[in-house]
């Protein structure tokens, strides 16, 4: 194989490592969140933990963590029932380690009352950590299951909404936390599920930001260089001309992170200080080396 063939088979390992721990690590944080804060306190609001939490009281021989564990394992079957060999790993894996992680939990550091007395801080902890783990996963088009296959699975063979549909039963299950725990818990549940759609497309929008430069430039080549060997970036080179002097001006066009552009606009600075810079952000970038047109 030539060398450049095993530098990008390299690289690729490199980057599908890096996206395993990412994964890992949202599901962590969302667990902390769940289990932490959101089980002892009895905040429902949604998804198979919000299940879990009304059927434990109703079901106290079974803890919350088993229940999840339980209703994630079906769904799990229901999507390859449905999808076949198709069904996502990186989606049986989020779930199934956070089931596993949550059971853990249970044994090693049982939970019998909230962390503190003050209900309005904890909220924020229960809504905050599994919508920061949840925005990880999404922007790596992963998830971890529960409530998300049913989703996946209508939208397959219905022509739903599939947002209203999960927003509907979000709410359902919400409300039931009135009757089971009563009104304190029930409102505090409603209000959870309403930061928690607000704060997960704040992270999520920051999560996907990338820069996108137009560098207006007399001298391309070095700044070139800089995108393509060391931020390992591509561009796109444009021709242009002044409308004041009418000298030919080249435009640099490309996208990076957050932290490649500070680098970039840094060496700009440095070494074409009569350059024009117009730098922009946008959430949504498709192509080779950002997200993928499906």
């Amino acid at each position: 194989m030539p060398a450049e063939g095993k530098q990008k088979m390299k690289k690729e390992q490199k980057n599908n490592i890096r996206e395993w721990l990412y994964i890992t690590a949202g599901i962590l944080i969302m667990t902390a969140g769940i289990y932490f804060f959101k089980f002892p306190n009895h905040f429902s609001t949604g998804g198979v933990t919000g299940i879990a939490i009304v059927l434990g009281h109703y079901i106290p021989s079974i803890t919350p963590g088993t229940l999840v564990t339980i209703i994630n394992v079906a769904l799990l079957v229901l999507g390859f029932a449905v999808f076949g060999k198709s069904f996502g790993i990186r989606t049986v894996y989020a779930s199934l380690l956070m089931s596993g992680v949550l059971r853990l939990l249970e044994i090693v550091c049982p939970m019998d009352a909230p962390m503190t007395s003050q209900p309005l801080a904890e909220l924020l902890f229960a809504v905050g950590l599994p919508a920061v783990g949840s925005a990880i996963l999404f922007n790596l088009d992963a998830s971890s299951g529960g409530t998300d296959i049913i989703a996946m699975i209508l939208k397959k063979h219905t022509s739903l909404n599939i947002g209203l549909a999960l927003l509907c039963s979000d709410i359902i299950i919400t409300v039931s936390a009135c009757f089971a725990f009563g009104m304190e818990t029930g409102l505090f549940s409603i209000l959870g599920l309403i930061i928690k759609s607000l704060f997960m497309d704040m992270v999520m929008d920051n999560l996907m930001t990338k820069k996108c430069f137009q560098i207006i430039t007399s001298d391309p080549e070095p700044i070139e260089r800089f995108v393509t060997e060391s931020l390992h970036r591509g561009a796109t080179q444009l021709h242009g001309e002044g409308v004041y002097t009418h000298e030919g001006k080249t435009v640099l066009m490309t996208v990076v992170s957050r932290h490649e552009a500070v680098l970039l606009r840094n060496f700009i600075r440095r070494n074409d200080p009569g350059a024009f810079l117009i730098i922009t952000s946008s959430t949504e970038i498709i192509g080779k080396g950002f997200r993928g047109i499906n």
